[in-house]
């Protein structure tokens, strides 16, 4: 049996530089957007001082645009939640950057603490709410950018009639 390891027969691939691809300037594939939505958690320095905390309501700020996506900054104080929605035809990526986040689906509940992600495609019926005493932060990437935020009766995600609601 050969004990080579496949790095030890070809070398390290990060110092072969003309076999890398050139890094797109914006993310086409899921995997780059998952990427994306993680190198902007890590670095507070591009979204902690844009945070601002509303009692009456979620707060939000567009963070960033590109061809053809969105990137959402949200922030929730306890007890504040989306409702049952779906996205349009939006897929997403949302990442807790702060505190902790309970996301409701028909399948269950799950605790998304900071660093959390979840990734969906268009139609995914979800509520998020911050069911914990400390606020939380989180990051949303929708592709296409979000156009609609479909509103749900629920357990069984019939759809309410709210076209144009553009937050999430």
């Amino acid at each position: 049996m050969n004990s080579d390891s496949d790095l030890q027969i070809a070398g390290d691939i990060l110092e072969v530089t003309h076999l890398l691809q050139t890094p797109r300037e914006h993310p086409a594939t899921v995997a780059e957007f998952v990427g994306l939505a993680r190198s902007l958690a890590e670095d507070r320095s591009q979204w902690e001082h844009l945070v601002r905390y509303d009692a009456a309501s979620r707060w939000y700020h567009r963070l960033r645009t590109g061809p053809g996506y969105e990137v959402w900054l949200l922030s929730w104080v306890p007890g504040q939640g989306s409702g049952l929605h779906d996205h349009g035809r939006s897929s997403g990526v949302l990442t807790v950057l702060d505190g902790t986040l309970t996301e409701r689906t028909e399948r269950g509940t799950r605790a998304l603490g900071a660093g959390a992600q979840r990734v969906f495609a268009p139609g995914y019926v979800h509520e998020v709410v911050n069911d914990a005493l400390e606020p939380a932060v989180s990051l949303h990437v929708y592709y296409p950018g979000l156009t609609e935020m479909p509103m749900h009766t629920a357990p069984h995600c019939e759809a309410r009639s709210t076209p144009g609601v553009v937050t999430a």
